[in-house]
């Protein structure tokens, strides 16, 4: 079958080879599944790179989260052969292949609201959302919610996420487009990076008071802009930090303001308190099929085409959440189903562009 293999740290498209590779075998607590779309995240690339906090031994096959289904269990399982699931790949046997095999006790059911392509796109940026707004930030209805990089991946899951608990939610996005992309997806208010001050246009919106949530997979400026528009009592989720700088924070600043800055790590979950995972994944389940979210999927790519994808990433040229699918024969961008690749998108507020950068955990 064929995988992709990194043999060597460096940039995705220089290090990344689709290469044949023996079938995998599912042993004791494992299943076999045949990979229906994988979602490509940035810290793909930083695996890459070899800059993740997990480093799994060269060589190794990227790809962090996918939808599959089951061909065949190991030893101690009972599966149904067929079953359409969501798992995290367990590494050094990362999604982006044909076959894989995962752990068991971490494999969970697909929602049948969604095709393969969302479906795998579900994962690891929505459960992040969810930790961060529901666990860490204790988020309430009537609050306002502060979404950096809101037309992205991970920040567009926090704002469905955000207006499905009754947060007034206010997106801050860099370009016009993606300004579009964040009122599709329901901001109240939106702000252009580039053409406004947002510190200045948060105080604005919330009549002097501040946000009561800001969201933060971004890092570096945008952090520290966040501390002087948030409000009393507010709270600041550190996501990531794909702008590349890890911001120190000023601690006599969240006295002074009375303010919580809140890490999380969604991984550890799956360590600590898997069940909660499993929790969070059926009230994601739950908003699927209400309509509530919808992950952005903007891109099918074949896959041959998964180091690009990963390059584009890390690059932060893409647009939307990009999903490698298996399978694949055609290398047209968008306008493709995951299950068949050939049905067209009609679901324009669902399928927006969005920056990719800072999907999945914190590094």
């Amino acid at each position: 079958m064929q995988a992709w293999r990194v043999h060597e740290n460096g940039e995705p498209r220089e290090v990344m080879r689709l290469e044949e590779v023996p079938e995998p075998v599912a042993g004791p607590g494992e299943l076999l599944v045949r990979v229906r779309a994988a979602g490509v995240n940035f810290p793909d690339a930083l695996l890459c790179r070899g800059q993740y906090q997990v480093r799994p031994p060269l060589p190794f096959t990227p790809g962090v989260e996918l939808c599959g289904e089951v061909l065949a269990a190991g030893e101690g399982v009972r599966a149904e052969t067929g079953a359409r699931v969501l798992a995290t790949a367990a590494l050094p046997a990362g999604a982006f292949a044909e076959r894989v095999v995962v752990p068991a006790a971490a494999v969970l059911p697909a929602p049948d609201s969604l095709d393969d392509a969302r479906t795998a796109a579900l994962h690891i940026g929505y459960q992040t959302g969810w930790f961060g707004l529901h666990r860490r930030a204790r988020l309430q209805a009537g609050e306002t919610l502060l979404v950096h990089a809101a037309a992205g991946g991970v920040g567009s899951a926090a704002v469905q996420l955000g207006k499905a608990a009754g947060a007034t939610v206010i997106g801050v996005v860099g370009g016009a487009d993606k300004a579009r992309t964040a009122r599709e997806l329901g901001c109240d208010v939106v702000i252009d990076r580039r053409a406004d001050d947002f510190v200045a246009a948060v105080k604005e919106a919330t009549a002097g008071r501040g946000a009561d949530v800001v969201y933060d997979p971004v890092g570096g400026d945008a952090f520290t802009r966040s501390t002087k528009c948030v409000a009393f009592e507010g709270r600041i989720v550190v996501v990531g930090f794909a702008s590349g700088v890890i911001p120190s924070a000023a601690l006599n600043h969240a006295l002074i303001k009375n303010y919580a800055i809140l890490g999380l790590h969604w991984g550890l979950y799956n360590t600590h308190d898997p069940a909660a995972v499993r929790a969070c994944h059926d009230e994601l389940t739950k908003l699927a099929t209400q309509g509530a979210v919808s992950p952005l999927v903007s891109e099918r790519v074949p896959l041959a085409g998964a180091a690009d994808a990963v390059q584009r990433v890390a690059d932060g040229a893409t647009t939307g959440r990009v999903v490698v699918v298996p399978g694949l024969a055609d290398d047209t961008r968008g306008g493709l189903t995951a299950d068949t690749g050939t049905e067209p998108m009609t679901d324009t507020r669902r399928e927006p562009t969005a920056d990719t950068r800072g999907a999945g955990e914190p590094r």
